[in-house]
Order: C-alpha cells, then structure tokens, then sequence
C-alpha cells in the first residue's frame, strides 16, 4: 500500500470551509450536526457564514478544521466505500488535526475529538495574554538555522524552533520581544526573509505549559482505542498505535516541535508515493512537494475532489 492521509492544521481555516460537503450529502451534515451538538453551539453556522475573526478564534479554528476533515472523510467512506484501512498505510495530521487522524482512524470518538479540541484551544489561548507571545516563519532557513537563531534571540526569554514544516521553511515561537530580535536577526542566521505571523499565542514551545496540562487532564478522562492505521506523530515523526503512547504524546504535542518535515520523509522511506489531504485547504499537498518532488500530493475537500480519489483509491485497492 502507497498511500497516506493528511490532516490540515490551523491557518487552513476560512469561512464557507465545508458548506458544499454539507449540501450535497447527509453523511457530511451528520458531522457537522454532531460537532454542534458535542459543544452546545452552532459552530457550523460561524463556519459558513463567519464572521472571519470569531473563525479564527483558535477555539473555533480548532474543532472547525477537524469537522471539515471529517465530513470529507465521512462522504469516501459512509456514501463512497473507501475503507481507510484499507486503502492507507499511515494517518498523520500537522499539529492540532492530529486529533483528526485519529478521529478519522478510529482511535477517538467524533464528540470526544470536538471537546477535546476546544479545550485545546482555549487552554492554548489562555496560557498566554495576546501581545506576549508571538510566532515567525523563516523562509529559506532550515531546521538547524533556525535553531541557532532561536537559541541567539532568546535572551532571557522563550524563543525556540516550533514547526519543522519543510525545507526551507521553519516557524519559531516564543516571547514577542524575543521573536521580534529573531526577525532583527535573522539575515545573519542565513534567513532569507523572516515574517510574524497573525496568530493569537506562540504554539508549540514551552511557553504551552499551562495548556499542556490541561490537555494531559482532558485526555485522561477520554477513551482512546488503537488505530486502524499507524499514526505518524509529530513528537516523534514516527509510527504509533498503542493508546496510552498516543495520549502521551498528544500532550507533549503542545510544547513540541512539530516535525513535519521529517514525518514525511519517513513516509517516504517506508513506501508512500502518494499523501491524500483531506479537509480545507492546500497547504500540507504545498508542502508534500517541497519536502520530496516525487510524491504525489492530492487535496481533497470538495466533492468533486472526492469523487475523483474514489476513483483513484478504488484503483490501486
């Protein structure tokens, strides 16, 4: 088997995002309707008709993001016949749609992963006031300029490598008086142009702590099967499928690095030539093709993307 299915993080997000899926099929709606329900408001309708910036609020991008991946994932395998186990070697997900992978994989119940991901964004959001944390992506840097870089502009202060999202393209985290002396710094480091980025709180670096464990919290009160695939994790750009590694990690996922870059080439090297995104946007089918050339990146998010990978999955299956 050569194929692979990606999920979309945060920044995919953008109003009318699954609107067409929920039109055309039942299946679809019936996610959408159970997310509402899970967290007690109409989040399909901020989805659809925005506003943009209550979208964007990271306690909405979060679970949005996910329902979008799972309704895609509910019209190939509910109205479509795509099995996932069988039709994907690995599952693997950029920062929160982790927890879409292991929706769509059967590791974690729909309702549970709405909740979860609320949590997630709230606590994320509350671990640091808006203004004093912020984030940069380092175009043309690699992962260990990036690092050098960090370590440099840190100071006293938070300043780390936060996604390793393919070559050439690196975002840091930490204080926003440490990451504005990383962007001052940054064409000494060998960085070709350096840009803060419009977020709300600096994910992924140590700075996450309070949200960290308030994850391992949520997490510990939440059934988590195996999944029908592997996962591969960004803490460790590896395999996994045994529960209690996957709850582990899910909570050390918050401070981590995300390694995407490597995620992908370890897909790769185990036999992949073909990654499936599945929800909103085009950003990691972007990234497929920067981290190896070889790959063939599909996005799927509407239905006519669906119906064209129904065809190509029921032709290698």
């Amino acid at each position: 088997m050569s194929d692979a299915f990606t999920f979309p993080g945060q920044g995919s997000q953008h109003v009318g995002m699954g609107a067409e899926l929920a039109q055309s099929h039942a299946s679809a709606r019936a996610v959408f309707d159970e997310v509402d329900d899970a967290l007690g408001h109409k989040l399909s309708t901020i989805m659809w008709d925005g506003p943009e910036e209550t979208l964007t609020l990271t306690e909405n991008a979060q679970p949005a993001l996910m329902a979008v991946s799972l309704a895609a994932m509910a019209v190939l395998t509910q109205d479509n016949g795509i099995a996932l186990e069988t039709s994907a070697k690995y599952v693997a997900g950029h920062s929160l749609c982790e927890y879409s992978a292991l929706a769509a994989a059967g590791a974690l119940g729909l309702a549970d992963t709405a909740r979860l991901l609320r949590t997630r964004g709230q606590a994320m959001q509350a671990a640091v006031p808006v203004g004093e944390g912020a984030m940069a992506a380092l175009l043309g840097a690699e992962l260990e300029d990036a690092q050098r870089l960090a370590e440099a502009a840190a100071q006293d202060d938070v300043c780390a490598a936060a996604n390793d999202n393919a070559p050439g393209q690196v975002v840091i985290s930490g204080s926003a008086g440490a990451i504005d002396r990383a962007i001052a710094m940054s064409a000494d480091f060998g960085v070709r142009r350096a840009v803060l980025l419009p977020v709300s709180a600096p994910f992924h670096c140590s700075l996450m702590q309070p949200a960290a464990e308030a994850m391992q919290e949520a997490l510990a009160n939440v059934a988590i099967a195996s999944p029908v695939v592997p996962l591969i994790a960004n803490v460790t750009a590896g395999e996994v499928s045994d529960p209690d590694d996957i709850r582990n990690l899910l909570v050390q996922q918050v401070t981590a690095v995300v390694r995407w870059r490597e995620s992908v080439g370890y897909m790769v090297d185990h036999g992949i030539t073909r990654v499936y995104e599945i929800g909103a946007g085009r950003v990691l089918t972007g990234l497929a093709r920067r981290i190896d050339r070889s790959l063939d990146a599909v996005a799927i998010g509407g239905p006519d993307e669906i119906d064209a990978a129904t065809t190509a999955l029921a032709g290698q299956g």
